[in-house]
């Protein structure tokens, strides 16, 4: 039997629960049918399925079942949040803020806008990775039509303080959304108390399959949102497509068990995670990137002094899966831009490792990792003088 590392990379995806597997499966071949053909039993199954499955969603950030609308994954839900405003709002402003540390899922929908005459104003963030709130109140304009700060970071596991971003945000009639992709089903999301316009989701964080997310979109006031897809007006006009019932469904469970074991979960990935980071002590030259406790309870993300980047990945690969950031940019030979954000150097920012805890670790494989780490890091640094 061939070894497989241990998998620490839960912030690119996690494995399919087995018990949102079991209740997809019938909806492959037994409930088959078109949620949109009404005209039958089959389609009325799929349709019941979906119901079901948008009132479950809707109820574990606080929403109406009517405000979500289903999409392919975040990053659509994302494009569509933030194309859809920016050309409802067209002749309202042209203005957006968002942070240096989105991912790009959000960054590259603001760059586009960019190319079409919007202005985008990119807010730094603190060295523990948070919005500065001075900053954004300075980035304010009577022009502003939407401001977009992500729920929880996809590299560093940094908590924003959403119920405050969204409460000035109100106060100046200004739409809010985030990317809460890394956050679903992992921590408390009130899109009422967040005062949250738009909120993009993902079923393959959390324990669901991939290729299947979500868009809440406030209803009350109702929100100018164009359409990025057209044809045949399913999801109340918003996004054309038929939907996969399936997927559907297994977001819906993956959702319905994360909140179930939310609160003993967090805590045994806190454990964890200190169990980790108390390991990796005897090495001198740490360095914690993201603020120590506002942050996912399944994520460390660590920069070794004194250490290539590349070396230490090779090194590591036979013990643990896991990535130096993104799952979308681990190809790109710049170092983490999040972590330039944060103001590490060059040298710190490569040689960074993002270690994402999920359901299925164990502490048994949490020491394992911690000791290849060490050793590995060790021998690169004693190769080095």
């Amino acid at each position: 039997m061939v070894h497989r590392p241990i998998y620490l990379d839960c912030h690119a995806t996690t494995p399919v629960d087995p018990r949102v597997v079991e209740a997809m499966l019938p909806f492959f071949t037994e409930h088959f049918g078109n949620p949109a053909s009404l005209t039958h039993a089959y389609g009325w199954e799929a349709e019941a399925a979906v119901t079901k499955a948008r009132e479950t969603i809707a109820a574990a950030i606080h929403a109406s079942p009517e405000e979500i609308v289903f999409t392919s994954g975040a990053t659509e839900a994302n494009n569509l949040a933030i194309k859809g405003i920016a050309e409802a709002c067209f002749n309202r402003g042209r203005h957006i803020i968002t942070v240096q540390t989105e991912h790009s899922a959000v960054l590259d929908p603001c760059r586009y806008l960019e190319s079409l005459g919007f202005e985008v104003t990119y807010l730094p963030v603190q060295p523990d990775g948070l919005v500065d709130l001075d900053a954004l109140e300075k980035a304010f304009r009577d022009d502003t039509v939407l401001v977009s700060v992500m729920a929880a970071n996809n590299e560093i596991g940094v908590l924003q303080p959403l119920a405050e971003i969204g409460a000035r945000c109100r106060d100046r009639n200004v739409f809010f959304h985030s990317d809460g992709a890394q956050a679903i089903a992992k921590v408390s999301l009130d899109v009422e108390a967040m005062h949250l316009d738009l909120l993009s989701l993902t079923a393959h964080k959390v324990y669901g399959p991939k290729g299947i997310g979500a868009l809440y979109v406030r209803r009350r006031p109702r929100l100018p949102l164009a359409p990025q897809l057209h044809g045949g007006g399913h999801e109340r006009g918003l996004r054309s497509g038929t939907l996969y019932p399936p997927q559907i469904v297994g977001f819906a469970r993956a959702v319905e068990l994360g909140l179930a074991e939310l609160e003993t979960e967090a805590a045994r990935l806190m454990a964890l995670r200190q169990r980790l980071w108390s390991s990796l002590q005897p090495l001198s030259g740490l360095h914690l990137n993201g603020h120590p406790t506002r942050r996912l309870p399944g994520n460390l993300n660590v920069s070794f002094a004194g250490v290539d980047g590349q070396a230490l990945l090779l090194g590591l690969r036979g013990i643990v899966a896991l990535s130096s950031g993104a799952a979308c940019s681990t190809a790109s030979t710049a170092p983490s831009p999040v972590l330039k954000a944060l103001g590490r150097e060059d040298g710190l920012a490569y040689a960074s490792l993002r270690f994402g805890l999920g359901r299925f670790t164990t502490a048994a494989e949490i020491d394992q990792v911690a000791a290849g780490v060490v050793t590995t890091v060790q021998a690169l640094r004693q190769a080095t003088v």
